[in-house]
């Protein structure tokens, strides 16, 4: 690409480098520049204007941002290219879900040209529909074929949508004498709701082994939630004993995310269970957003996926309290 000043006799089917303000209005970057546009700008007593021309393997911003973008998706569904403006295009979801991304292969990709960009939200991240998985900027108003041929091929089928495979969940919530009750129940829907789901029943019980176990077992939501009145601190806990008495299997007991310490996930037949810690009754970014999220859209979670939580994991520290913190459950 030739990039620089030029004669406005030399100007014509090159691109504008600059905005220029006129008399009515504005001539904006990026338009391929016509005789018309040239006489206004003599008009106003210019000699020159900055231009960029494309080199006859230069491919034009627009179309590099666009293809680029096809390439990313490849034949993935429920994610949308919106229509590309100076050289950006954006992959926007069509319904909720959890961002998959090829990490290396995108690394890969910004690394060909610097003129070649692509910027994602975080792997794992929980979208809402219309929101926007990555965006593709071509920074210059053009980029060599090749250049984008190679970014093309590393970063092919790099972005993917997981959508929500459970729909239904059932909260159950076990209360103690002075607890809280159902407060939070709120903040548990809206989580599930936001993955396109619903509460399929809120069940109230004591929170006692027994009492646990027959309301797990009965539960017919298609996940199971437990709100538990009382902090779940060992994995021989009144809430995990009462999972395995009516069935169940514990999956992962305790994540490195805080706030969510506290959060296990188990399985009774094909159905997740999720313990939710008494910190999940606050709406703030949680550790019970990070694996609700996966759980409702079937993205396994294996050990190593939950120890690679805790990088990034400090989601909310409140200023307050003890630094180090001293005692204290979450």
């Amino acid at each position: 690409m030739k990039f620089g000043p030029v004669p406005l006799a030399d100007a014509q089917g090159a691109i504008l480098a600059h905005s220029i303000r006129l008399a009515d209005g504005r001539l904006r970057k990026g338009v391929v520049l016509t005789q018309g546009h040239l006489a206004q700008l003599h008009s106003m007593g210019m000699h020159d204007v900055t231009v960029a021309r494309l080199d006859p393997d230069d491919v034009h911003e627009d179309i590099a941002a666009q293809t680029l973008a096809q390439a990313l998706l490849g034949d993935a569904p429920h994610l949308r290219v919106s229509q590309p403006f100076t050289g950006r295009v954006n992959l926007l979801a069509d319904s909720p879900g959890v961002v998959l991304l090829d990490g290396a292969g995108i690394t890969a990709a910004n690394a060909v040209d610097p003129m070649i960009t692509v910027a994602t939200v975080p792997p794992m991240y929980q979208i809402a529909t219309g929101g926007m998985a990555a965006t593709i900027k071509i920074i210059a108003y053009g980029v060599a074929e090749a250049a984008l041929t190679e970014a093309c091929d590393l970063a092919r089928a790099a972005i993917r949508l997981a959508t929500p495979v459970h729909t239904s969940a059932s909260l159950i919530v076990s209360e103690i004498t002075d607890g809280l009750g159902t407060k939070g129940v709120e903040a548990i829907e809206n989580r599930v709701t936001g993955l396109g789901g619903h509460l399929s029943e809120v069940i109230t019980v004591a929170h006692e082994e027994a009492a646990l176990a027959q309301a797990i077992a009965q539960a017919t939501g298609q996940i199971i939630l437990v709100l538990t009145g009382s902090a779940t601190s060992d994995i021989g806990d009144t809430v995990p004993r009462a999972l395995i008495r009516a069935g169940g299997r514990m999956v992962r007991f305790g994540i490195p995310v805080d706030p969510g310490n506290l959060l296990f996930l188990g399985q009774i037949g094909e159905r997740p269970v999720i313990g939710l810690p008494g910190s999940a009754r606050s709406p703030v970014l949680h550790g019970a957003d990070w694996v609700l999220a996966r759980v409702a859209c079937g993205v396994p979670i294996s050990d190593a996926d939950f120890a690679a939580m805790g990088v990034g994991g400090l989601l909310k520290e409140i200023p307050t309290r003890p630094q180090p913190r001293r005692g204290g459950r979450s």
